[in-house]
């Protein structure tokens, strides 16, 4: 077990460290590569923390999976085996069910939209991590998701035949409520499924598509912003609470930065794919108002459905979010 920082911090603003006993490192896992924005994000998270307790706090990233995999990084900070971690909030909606809040398709339709969403999703987040013996940083989103398409859409009707990307239940279901046919490809194979005609459309995000080179035969992109999943970054809380109320202080300033830094951090990603989509010829277009009303009834639908299987945590959640 590393060794617990026992800090003092001055008084006025935390900015830095003084009479300081001892050392410790949090190593932070993460699933996603080095140069993700995310992964970018907590760098400089760590950086910040460093520089504020005087390197006496030190993070140490360990990207790519190169400790654990992502979707067992949770288990591995809750059990002690590394300190903190970064998880796609998604992926803990089996065991904590109001995680899937923001994978409700066609909810929120902005960044500030979904912050908001988050803000109302945070607390029983926070307190389902507490049971855990976790405690949350931070959490940033995705760029949003979009559409893709062979051919123009204006309306549902335009969705029929199709043969649409599929990778969950979420994206099967949609596929069929737009009367497309489902296809399971991976992404990687996405490219060679277009070409081969086996793939007219599909949801993911523009950052995704543009590194997947997905131009060529694929013409138009809408921006849908179907959803904005977003990660989550968090700690064992017997390490944040062996830290000094000072340090702590220090370590919940940089998140709160962290947060507002990433979230600025995704806009931007989704700006610049965009912009790169365009250049590589993709027409870059907003629905139809006609698809953007039935999109949006079918977003009511989907709201309505997880709020009746996950229950009264859901009911606050979109009840607040659509009538506050």
């Amino acid at each position: 077990m590393k060794l617990v920082l026992i800090a003092a911090l001055c008084a006025a603003g935390v900015s830095h460290v003084s009479a300081l006993h001892a050392q410790t490192t949090w190593t932070v896992a993460t699933g996603y590569r080095a140069e993700s924005f995310h992964t970018e994000n907590i760098a400089q998270f760590g950086r910040d923390v460093q520089a504020a307790t005087q390197g006496e706090l030190k993070l140490e990233l360990a990207p790519n999976g190169s400790l654990f995999k992502l979707g067992d990084i949770l288990q591995a900070v809750q059990d002690g085996k590394v300190q903190a971690g970064e998880t796609i909030m998604t992926s803990l909606a089996k065991d904590i069910p109001i995680a899937g809040a923001d994978a409700v398709p066609f909810v929120v339709g902005s960044y500030q939209q979904a912050l908001r969403l988050w803000q109302l999703q945070r607390p029983g987040m926070e307190q389902a991590f507490a049971q855990r013996g976790l405690k949350i940083l931070f959490s940033v989103p995705w760029p949003p998701q979009g559409l893709y398409s062979t051919r123009p859409v204006k309306t549902t009707a335009d969705f029929k035949h199709m043969k649409m990307r599929t990778y969950n239940q979420t994206t099967v279901r949609i596929a069929e409520m737009l009367g497309a046919v489902p296809v399971d490809v991976a992404m990687v194979d996405v490219g060679k499924a277009v070409n081969e005609g086996r793939l007219d459309a599909m949801i993911t995000s523009a950052v995704t598509g543009v590194e997947n080179k997905v131009w060529g035969p694929i013409k138009y992109y809408y921006e849908l912003n179907a959803w904005f999943p977003k990660n989550i970054v968090f700690v064992n809380a017997k390490n944040f609470d062996a830290l000094a109320p000072a340090a702590r202080a220090v370590v919940l300033q940089a998140a709160a930065a962290a947060e507002a830094r990433g979230w600025a951090a995704s806009q931007s990603a989704a700006v610049g794919a965009t912009k790169e989509l365009q250049a590589n010829g993709i027409k870059v277009e907003r629905l139809s108002s006609e698809l953007d009303i039935d999109i949006k009834r079918m977003g009511d639908r989907f709201s309505r459905e997880w709020v009746r299987s996950v229950g009264k945590s859901a009911s606050s959640i979109f009840v607040s979010y659509y009538f506050n």
